[in-house]
């Protein structure tokens, strides 16, 4: 992630180069332009140095993510940062070009500009934020069945008899097709149904009870499914 924020520091930089050119370097040479640089002015310029510190804050913000999957939550706070910076140096630089206006004028357009940029990244960072949180508790609320899904696959593939293999099967592809919503109230049968997979390994590996073990976890699965479809 911090790759990527030096990428959009880089263009940043080179934004506030760029307004800086236009202000110091393109202006003078204007025909007829008259250049004061009053209080007046370096106020305005520091409003404007700080609208642009602002947006890279934002910027920084939107990239602090903790993997690629956060950061896709938070791409729409690039985005407004990205039109945050083109605005400033767009706008506050053709401000500054035009002959007899005054600087206060550029820095009050670029700290609005700040302004808006900032509440926008806040409301699609708790947006983003909002989103994730939902898609993490969905994960953790799914991780149980799939990583028993797992499990099974793993166990098929211990099975040593032609009867443990049918067996295990039945087993795995139950649990692929099963709802894999989980929830408070399926804990105590998710529970007895990892007590009855463990049954069902351990019979796998003695080569012994194999098809019993499979039935009675598979009947269990099936009442947990039931209890999961009548919550919906």
């Amino acid at each position: 992630m911090k790759k990527n924020f030096k990428s959009y520091a880089l263009i940043w930089a080179i934004f506030l180069v760029a307004f800086n050119i236009i202000v110091f370097l393109v202006r003078p040479i204007i025909p007829g332009y008259e250049i004061h640089y009053d209080l007046r002015f370096w106020i305005a310029w520091l409003f404007v140095m700080a609208a642009f510190v602002g947006n890279l804050l934002c910027a920084n913000k939107a990239f602090q993510a903790e993997n690629l999957e956060k950061l896709f939550y938070k791409v729409p706070l690039i985005s407004v940062s990205y039109r945050g910076l083109i605005g400033m140096l767009v706008l506050g630089g053709a401000l500054m070009l035009i002959p007899n206006c005054p600087a206060w004028i550029a820095a009050i357009v670029c700290v609005a500009i700040a302004a808006f940029t900032a509440v926008a990244v806040v409301k699609a960072d708790w947006a983003g934020e909002t989103v994730s949180a939902t898609h993490e508790k969905v994960k953790a609320q799914t991780q149980f069945i799939k990583l028993l899904t797992v499990d099974a696959e793993t166990l098929l593939g211990k099975a040593k008899t032609p009867d443990a293999k049918i067996a295990a099967k039945k087993v795995y592809e139950a649990l692929r097709y099963s709802d894999p919503m989980s929830s408070e109230a399926l804990g105590e049968i998710e529970a007895e149904l990892a007590e009855k997979f463990r049954a069902l390994e351990a019979a796998v590996t003695a080569d012994q009870g194999v098809t019993e073990a499979a039935e009675s976890l598979l009947e269990t699965l099936a009442e947990r499914n039931r209890k999961c479809k009548a919550m919906k």
